[in-house]
């Protein structure tokens, strides 16, 4: 099973952005952790970052493209007002977990509408880093 996991702008400063919200763990650290989770359930992980909107939006479209079984997306601030991701998930019809490492709810009033969840299975926030090992979870069950 293959899996894209896919993190959008300013993910790739994890450990240095407001770690009192994010935590001090790097995406990198983060995602050594979840390939060595990948690996014990039979998971096959492809991770991608990007700052650009159109350079996810490829990346989205290369999961349909390469055969991916699903798709965990941490658009970061994309959530909240790209169509163009919302879009791009919808039109590859693989199931996608949207996940956020801090609960949007509980923080700023334009954190708390996504673009992206309508088109996706389902949305995992608030638990930290852990949010990707349950997406993975959510997508082999």
């Amino acid at each position: 099973m293959k899996i894209f996991v896919i993190n959008g702008p300013n993910l790739d400063m994890l450990g240095v952005r407001e770690p009192e919200i994010y935590g001090s763990d790097t995406l990198e650290s983060i995602n050594a952790e979840l390939a060595d989770y990948c690996t014990s359930v039979g998971v096959e992980p492809v991770f991608m970052q990007s700052n650009s909107e159109g350079e996810l939006v490829n990346i989205i479209h290369s999961a349909y493209t390469e055969k991916a079984d699903g798709i965990v997306i941490n658009a970061g601030a994309y959530t909240h007002y790209s169509v163009a991701i919302r879009d791009a998930i919808a039109a590859t019809g693989l199931p996608c977990v949207e996940v956020h490492l801090s609960n949007v709810h509980k923080r700023e009033e334009f954190r708390h509408k996504s673009m992206i969840s309508a088109v996706c299975t389902g949305v995992i926030c608030g638990f930290g880093k852990k949010v990707y090992r349950l997406a993975i979870d959510a997508l082999i069950l």
